[in-house]
């Protein structure tokens, strides 16, 4: 299972991305432009003593993430706040691809419409999102769950 981070807005939702990851066993990819500089000493510092199991990989495009290895394998999974599918009723595969948005913007629709799936975790009416590093903690726990 691979987490994708869509041109990440705040490095410490990447950093705690990381951790994450790491913790579940996922990979993740990041998909540039971020919206602060992202150096191989910052992850190191966001990575913290995680650093060890997970490197992420970094695609310097949307399209450069396209054209890679990583995007060929399994269904990519959109946690997006429109037209989805709740987080309950979906089904989890161990090769699925989950795509988490810009925290200030989502995905813009060329992405969205290239996910094979979207899925949206429910909250309470009236709240507007879910951070996005507790949105991925609580995908890929729920596929865990899942997939044992």
């Amino acid at each position: 299972m691979r987490i994708v981070f869509f041109q990440p807005d705040i490095p410490q939702n990447l950093g705690a991305a990381m951790r994450v990851a790491a913790c579940f066993g996922a990979e993740l990819d990041i998909i540039e432009p971020c919206a602060f500089p992202l150096t191989d000493k910052g992850i190191r510092r966001a990575a913290m003593d995680y650093q060890a199991a997970i490197s992420p990989l970094r695609h310097a495009s949307w399209k450069a993430y396209q054209a890679s290895a990583e995007a060929s394998a399994g269904r990519l999974v959109l946690f997006t706040t429109r037209g989805a599918g709740k987080l309950w009723d979906f089904s989890f595969r161990p090769d699925d691809r989950l795509l988490f948005g810009r925290e200030s913007a989502g995905v813009p629709d060329d992405v969205h419409d290239a996910a094979t799936c979207r899925v949206k975790i429910p909250i309470r009416e009236g709240m507007r999102s879910l951070n996005v590093t507790v949105s991925a903690g609580i995908a890929l726990a729920e596929a865990s769950r899942q997939l044992g």
